[in-house]
């Protein structure tokens, strides 16, 4: 029996990993694909994101399967291998505050994944405009020393100069990744699947203990902060909200997410930040019974009752809805 190609998408927080996934899930419609999403709040934002697909589609939420959801991620492939659903490939899109080495040990480790599964590679999508500042945070320093292919995401933002000093300093946690520019992670598929660059001996290279049984801990400073509203909202208070948030904590914001139910809006809202970056769109159209606002936060010191007041503080008002 032919081993099932896997491929590991990780990188830190915003750097563009859904975007990705997506690109390879409507460059691969001929394939079954079965396809693994990890957050690490409870609230899960991505899932909602992933393009329409006749794909099996596994979210694990509320913890990142480096650690507390690893034995989830495990059981969710075993699951996926027993259906006796026909699956060509499986893509695993980790929390983008994951460190990759437990993942690739569950895949070396545990019988039935090296038995049925040959990992592909691991492909490590890096923000080029904020990675100098998440380098702070060891899982982003991990996520692109263990990578096989380095996609330096959202170059048309920066200076052609910064790319290329970004480009020098990844190369030095990473001798050996291949390195490819991107903007919103457009890429072709035969760049990045079944392209044979995962290799054991370089990671051992790279941490001789990656085998070893270790748990990984994360930052206690840092947290996920996430609401649900079934009351809709008024799109300026929010907008204004968001706004001065990003501007007094923006620095310790490093990812922020949301499906918003708009007042009087036929298609829901879909906005992502990171840091003091903000960006939103128009998104599917919602059905009559599931209209809900999902929004998460996670960053460093974050002040739960701050956020969830400024949150509430932008439902439309009574009166309004009304009328």
């Amino acid at each position: 029996m032919s081993k099932i190609k896997t491929t590991i998408i990780t990188g830190f927080l915003g750097a563009g990993k859904t975007t990705l996934l997506n690109r390879i899930l409507t460059e691969t419609e001929s394939e079954r694909v079965a396809v693994i999403v990890n957050e690490y709040g409870e609230v899960g934002i991505d899932g909602k994101l992933v393009v329409s697909t006749q794909d099996d589609v596994v979210e694990l939420n509320n913890g990142c399967i480096c650690c507390t959801v690893r034995d989830d991620l495990i059981s969710a492939i075993h699951g996926l291998l027993r259906s006796g659903r026909q699956i060509d490939r499986f893509v695993i899109e980790t929390s983008g505050l994951a460190d990759p080495a437990p993942v690739i040990q569950s895949f070396i480790l545990d019988e039935m994944l090296s038995a049925r599964l040959q990992l592909d590679a691991i492909l490590t999508v890096v923000d080029a405009r904020h990675i100098e500042r998440q380098l702070a945070q060891d899982e982003a320093v991990e996520q692109i020393s263990f990578a096989d292919l380095i996609l330096l995401n959202k170059v048309d933002l920066e200076s052609e100069e910064h790319a290329a000093q970004t480009e020098r300093t990844i190369r030095l946690l990473n001798p050996l990744a291949k390195i490819v520019c991107t903007s919103r992670c457009n890429i072709e598929p035969r760049e990045i699947l079944d392209i044979g660059a995962f290799d054991l001996k370089n990671i051992l290279n790279i941490d001789p203990f990656v085998l070893d049984d270790h748990e990984h801990e994360h930052d206690q400073a840092v947290s996920c902060v996430a609401f649900k509203e079934t009351s809709p909202l008024d799109p300026t208070l929010f907008n204004g909200w968001l706004s001065r948030l990003t501007q007094e904590i923006g620095q310790d914001l490093f990812r922020m997410k949301g499906v918003i139910n708009f007042a009087n809006e036929a298609r829901r809202y879909v906005f992502h930040g990171v840091h003091m970056t903000l960006e939103g769109r128009p998104g599917k159209p919602w059905m009559s019974d599931e209209r809900l606002t999902e929004i998460v936060f996670i960053g460093r010191n974050l002040d739960e009752a701050m956020l969830r007041h400024g949150f509430l503080s932008c439902r439309m008002p009574l009166p309004a809805l009304a009328s």
